[in-house]
């Protein structure tokens, strides 16, 4: 499910990107199509983790498939008509971004509940490496589909997609049950979860670092098709391949943490992600050849694959079981943070160019870790 999932959100994007460029020519409005997708998870991360302790969580994985799949339908038949407009890509990114919210923490329950902690780690290697195989894929199948067919090809693609995740969805056998209350209201579930982060330092300082890859470093990613149009000179189809390095880079980086970490390299794992993924983002933003480009984002692959699988891994080994949906919620919440930097970002691409906005943004996430380490120190 988590793979058809991933790979018509990578599909989309770049799909929805180079649709809304060649329209209006603004990479500003083109992160704030990113953003939109990202936006959810900050409005209702925290209520949704909150809320997810009351419903069976295989029907609420059933139900995040079908609201992607209405989704896609949508979009192909607009698409197909000629009746589609940016304000439409708008409104389903926006759509998409709470089917997102949602999945995160009720896919990662499911996830725990299936692996226990004691193979937590590489069971989230395993989701991330889907995720992964989905970046690798998605970006590339959606240069060509767009290249060849139009916007129109890539949508209906991502209706065949997310129909063969309903079906693995369908098959699923795994039962969560509902987790037992005590009669809590939702907000003093979510004072709850506040308060387990505040009081643990490993929570708060995961928590912090996940902040700071999602304000300065994330949203770069959506300015991709923009410098590999704008400077490297390159067409669709060839967008679609230097937008996937980075998933076969993040490819590796989870086939290397499935094979060789262990508990006590989780934290440079998780640290030393965030540090190669910022670096090499200001690196390719400033590559004049394709093929630097391209190693460069393989490189930003690997540190993501670090930060991605360790995000999560460390939130759900150091928060208490009866705990651990909230607080997954309020990492959504801090994933949800980063229209904060798609803004940012898309007002540098406006005002310096995209090339300019990526160095300035890498750097300043290199700066934000130095200052919070006193935090993250802690994990």
């Amino acid at each position: 499910v988590g793979l058809m999932v991933s790979l018509v959100r990578w599909l989309d994007m770049l799909a929805i990107a180079l649709f809304a460029y060649d329209q209006t020519g603004s990479a500003f409005l083109v992160a704030m199509l990113a953003m939109l997708r990202i936006l959810p998870m900050g409005l209702f991360g925290a209520f949704l983790g909150a809320v997810i302790e009351r419903f069976e969580l295989h029907r609420a994985l059933l139900g995040i498939a079908v609201l992607n799949l209405t989704v896609s339908v949508v979009l192909a038949l607009l698409a197909r008509g000629g009746l589609l407009e940016v304000w439409h890509l708008a409104l389903a990114s926006f759509v998409s971004g709470l089917a997102w919210a949602a999945d995160s923490p009720v896919r990662r329950m499911l996830i725990g509940q299936v692996a226990t902690p004691a193979r937590m780690a590489r069971a989230m290697s395993a989701d991330v490496g889907s995720n992964n195989v989905s970046r690798i894929l998605g970006p590339a199948l959606a240069g060509l589909l767009v290249a060849w067919v139009g916007v129109e090809g890539a949508f209906l693609a991502g209706i065949g997609f997310h129909l063969v995740g309903l079906v693995a969805g369908l098959s699923m056998r795994t039962r969560s049950g509902i987790a037992a209350t005590a009669g809590e209201g939702v907000l003093a579930r979510i004072a709850q979860g506040l308060a387990a982060v505040r009081a643990d330092p490993r929570l708060l300082g995961t928590m912090i670092v996940t902040i700071i890859f999602n304000v300065f470093g994330w949203p770069f990613t959506s300015l991709v098709p923009v410098i590999a149009r704008d400077h490297l000179g390159m067409g669709p189809g060839a967008i679609g391949v230097l937008s996937a390095m980075d998933g076969v880079g993040a490819l590796v980086g989870v086939v290397a943490i499935a094979a060789w970490v262990r508990p006590g390299a989780y934290r440079p794992c998780f640290l030393g992600g965030v540090t190669l993924f910022l670096a090499m983002l200001a690196a390719f933003a400033i590559a004049p050849l394709p093929v630097l480009a391209g190693a460069a984002l393989f490189l930003a692959g690997v540190g993501q694959a670090g930060f991605s699988i360790m995000q999560a891994t460390l939130v759900y080994l150091a928060a208490a079981p009866e705990l651990r949906s909230r607080v997954l919620g309020l990492q959504s919440v801090c994933i949800g943070l980063g229209p904060i930097g798609f803004v940012h970002v898309g007002l540098l691409a406006d005002a310096f160019g995209a090339q300019a906005a990526g160095v300035i943004t890498g750097l300043e996430g290199l700066l934000a870790l130095a200052l919070t380490r006193r935090w993250w120190r802690r994990i």
